[in-house]
């Protein structure tokens, strides 16, 4: 079974699998979750914890004589294993697949890893594991997802916001989960009541947001004009290289003009599996290729190279007003004549 993180602990307190699967990008997840399992398994006699980071060189044995330690002798044993980041090769796979097959009730296992590809959530050792326990999804919510998060933190604290403060929370602190969880942890403390307002949240909190390059580039694919130059400015006023955001676009732009050019004589959908295009992400270049066509393209990417030349040439002249407006002319809708 698959669960997002915000519901790993009404899980734990109806039932505890023998193996948990801890996959996402967000420390605070993947953090909170792994102190979620240890807890509930302590609370069940799991008084022993082993902890392995797993590598080319880690010597499976270690794990092979936790499994094979019974509670008659020992305690029941928690097992932690860290994934690489590079992920799972066959060797590790192979590993994996026989540490499943030697579980029994006093083992309980929990691995640890990055994001999961599609690749990766078919293979043989991910499906061996998932049937037998729980994959918590530790993804950073996305900004559809993210009102709901701040909604159920705040509940988890007695705070009581209000719509308008809901939406100000999310925009502070998208991107930055750990700056959230302490801005709340505030709040709890200076209003006891739980009421929270945008004026309380204006006297009490200053921005916490953190944006990125790939932000702004899935603002601009789907057309999100506001957002867009919200993140931009930030980004500016951080200090962010433009050389940084100029490569970023020209990579999306190069690829949206061979998608276009592509999909005169295929359908999208086969344009997308061309271009390997994730399933998440297919929602934005449908957006972006209905409103840029061939010759916006062209004209966008004239703009910047301009931008590209002003920077490296002109030391003197900043080349932010014309980022921001490529950002503008991005997000246009296409004109109907």
């Amino acid at each position: 079974m698959r669960i997002f993180a915000d519901r790993l602990a009404d899980q734990l307190s109806k039932q505890l699998h023998p193996i948990y699967l801890l996959f996402g990008t967000e420390p605070l997840l993947l953090q909170e979750s792994r102190q979620a399992i240890q807890q509930t398994a302590k609370q069940q006699g799991f008084e022993e914890r082993h902890r392995f980071a797993v590598d080319a060189s880690f010597d499976w044995n270690q794990v092979y004589d936790c499994c094979q330690a019974l509670s008659l002798f020992s305690s029941r044993q928690l097992i932690e294993l860290e994934l690489p980041e590079a992920g799972v090769n066959a060797a590790i796979a192979k590993e994996l697949v026989s540490v499943a097959e030697m579980l029994h009730p006093d083992i309980l296992l929990v691995i640890i890893g990055s994001k999961l590809t599609k690749a990766q959530e078919s293979a043989k050792w991910f499906k061996t594991l998932n049937s037998q326990g729980c994959w918590v999804s530790c993804l950073t919510p996305d900004l559809q997802r993210l009102p709901q998060f701040v909604q159920s933190r705040c509940r988890s604290l007695g705070l009581k916001p209000d719509a308008e403060a809901v939406q100000m929370l999310t925009q502070w602190h998208e991107g930055n989960l750990f700056a959230l969880t302490q801005s709340l942890e505030k709040l709890a403390l200076l209003y006891p009541d739980g009421e929270l307002t945008l004026i309380r949240l204006e006297e009490s909190l200053s921005r916490h947001n953190h944006f990125t390059a790939f932000h702004w580039v899935d603002a601009l694919l789907a057309g999100k004009g506001n957002r867009a130059q919200r993140i931009l400015r930030q980004l500016e006023a951080e200090g962010t290289e433009v050389v940084i955001l100029v490569r970023t676009v020209q990579k999306e732009l190069t690829q949206l003009l061979q998608m276009q050019m592509q999909a005169q004589h295929s359908t999208v959908s086969q344009v997308f599996d061309s271009f390997r295009v994730w399933q998440n992400k297919r929602p934005l270049y449908s957006a972006a290729m209905q409103r840029l066509t061939i010759q916006r393209l062209h004209a966008l990417m004239q703009l910047l190279a301009k931008i590209e030349i002003l920077t490296k040439t002109q030391y003197d002249q900043s080349s932010w007003p014309l980022l921001h407006q490529l950002s503008v002319e991005l997000c246009l809708p296409q004109v109907k004549l």
